[in-house]
Parts: structure tokens; sequence; C-alpha cells
């Protein structure tokens, strides 16, 4: 029986993964007490003591769990956003190709993505690696997400007897165009370029859609609509992520259509001129525990989708 030890449990990503774990007969989750978890040297040795290591931590704090760990056997799947551009990770999406599916099974050192560039990576990167965009294209994006990506504090302020009427309405941020998603966003598919990406937080617990509008120019010469349907339909079609034909509802999408499942639907939408790419998820599934436990099994050799809800 493997030994799982989830840094940060007590946070929303680590809880997740907990619940997903808990009754499972394979493992053994190692559980620090309220004052053990603040103590470095329990966590250091937890962390030595363990088989995998799930780490649901800010980046800073991801890093000092990962500078504690003297085990060389020890298994590290980082949530956070500190390692999923460093050389020596493996960025923890399987999907995405056959290269990555096998570096899982082996690689000490996991980087699960974070849950904005999930669906842009997923719409992105076949197209770049199949030569049907350019790598010089500019692109934006536009993601809307349940306020449970935004953690503890802003669960708190949307969940509130008395908070602000202004979280009626959906919001825009990461306005300065800084979000730290984007330097993976643009790693990962090979874009010379980071996208202009434009996430919006919205008054619902959790679910998630990204879009990515092209123009049918932006492909490259004698491409359509028709040909990346085919490209997403051939290459997507696992539990996890799969391609539809359509996932709208009398033409209209919800961003929590998949809401508690870690499954991920890709679509494409539009006309022959302008092309809508959409993914849809939920961001605390797909797009952060979910992934996380699918790595886990991977390294497991279990099913993929164990413990998982599709």
């Amino acid at each position: 029986m493997k030994k799982i030890f989830i840094d940060g449990k007590a946070g929303t990503t680590g809880l997740r993964i907990y619940e997903r774990l808990e009754a499972r007969k394979d493992v053994e989750i190692l559980l620090l007490s309220e004052e053990e978890r603040k103590d470095p040297e329990a966590r250091k040795k937890a962390l030595n003591s363990c088989d995998i290591a799930f780490l649901c931590l800010p980046d800073d704090a991801a890093r000092e769990s990962v500078s504690m760990i003297e085990n060389e056997n020890v298994v590290v799947i980082d949530t956070s956003t500190a390692h999923r551009t460093l050389e020596g990770w493996c960025y923890g999406f399987p999907e995405l190709s056959a290269d990555i599916n096998d570096k899982l099974k082996t690689s000490k050192r996991i980087a699960v993505p974070g849950c904005h560039a999930s669906g842009f990576i997923a719409l992105v990167k076949p197209l770049i690696d199949s030569g049907y965009i350019s790598a010089e294209e500019l692109l934006t994006c536009h993601s809307i997400t349940g306020y449970s990506g935004g953690g503890k504090k802003m669960i708190a302020d949307y969940e509130s007897d008395d908070r602000d009427e202004l979280l009626d309405a959906p919001r825009q941020y990461g306005i300065t165009q800084q979000h730290k998603h984007l330097k993976e966003m643009q790693a990962i598919t090979g874009l010379n370029n980071a996208p202009v990406f434009c996430p919006i937080v919205s008054d619902f617990y959790s679910g998630m859609m990204v879009t990515v509008p092209i123009f049918s120019a932006q492909l490259t010469a004698g491409k359509t609509a028709e040909d990346i349907k085919k490209l997403y339909s051939e290459k997507y079609t696992s539990e996890i992520v799969k391609y539809v034909e359509a996932c709208d509802d009398g033409g209209l999408i919800s961003a929590a259509k998949l809401k508690t499942k870690d499954s991920m639907t890709i679509t494409v939408a539009g006309n022959d001129e302008r092309i809508l790419l959409i993914a849809v998820y939920d961001n605390l599934g797909k797009g952060a525990s979910g992934a996380a436990v699918e790595c886990m099994n991977i390294v497991l050799g279990a099913d993929k989708t164990c413990a998982l809800d599709i």
C-alpha cells in the first residue's frame, strides 16, 4: 500500500484530493494534526516518509516543501504554479501527448496544470503541433470560472451573508495582463507570444469554460474549422478529455456544465470565418484536484479514472 501525504490538505484543492482518496484501499493517507501541520519538522518527516506527496500550497511554500525532501524515491505532485515550466518537471496533462503520458509513469516531479491554462493548452497545443496555426500567431482567450478558484478568502467573500452587491455580477480580473498562468500557456503550447487573456470570475461555486476565438485566416492555407474538429475528435477520445460535436443547450453553454466532474469537454463552434474553440470542465476537477489524482493514478499504474467523477 502506497503512503500519500497532502501538504496543504486544509486548502480547497487539498480537501478535494483527500475526498477522492479517503475511500481507496490501495493508498494510506498520512495525516498531521492542526499543530503538526504548522511544524516544519513534522512536515519534513511526512514528506520524506511518503511515497507520493501532493503539494497544495502557495508557490513559495511549495518550493520550501520540495527543498525539504531528501528521500529520492518520493514522487512530488505539485498543484502550485511554482514548477510548471521548469526543466526536470513533467507537465501533468497526459492527454496532450503519448510522450507526456509515458513520462508521468516514471517521473518523480510532476507539475499539475493551472485551471485556466488547462483549457487553453488543450485547445491550442494540437493546432501548433500539427501546423494548423503558426507559433507566431497572436491569440486571445477568455475564461469564465467559479469563485472557488480564488481560494478560501474569495469563497468566504461570495458566501458571506452581507457580501458586496458587486459580487452579483461577473468580474474580470488579471487586467494587467500578467496572470500567473500566462507563462505556462505560452511555454507548453509553443507560442512565441503569450495570448491576450481575459479571466472572469462569476457567482457560482465551481466550473469553467475557456474560449479561444480565431479567424479562418489565421489557419494554415487550406485548413478549415472542419479540419480542427477532425483533429480534436481523433486526439481527445478518452473518458477524461473528450471531443463532442456540440455541448450547447439551445445555443447556450454554461460554465457550470461539468461542475463537480473531473472530465473535460472540447468542442468547436462559430462558422467558417470566425471559429470558437471551447473547453468546458470544473476548475476544481480537471482544472486542479482531479488532474492531480489522475497523475497519481498513472504513477501507481492504476486506471486513470480511479476515484474520479467522470
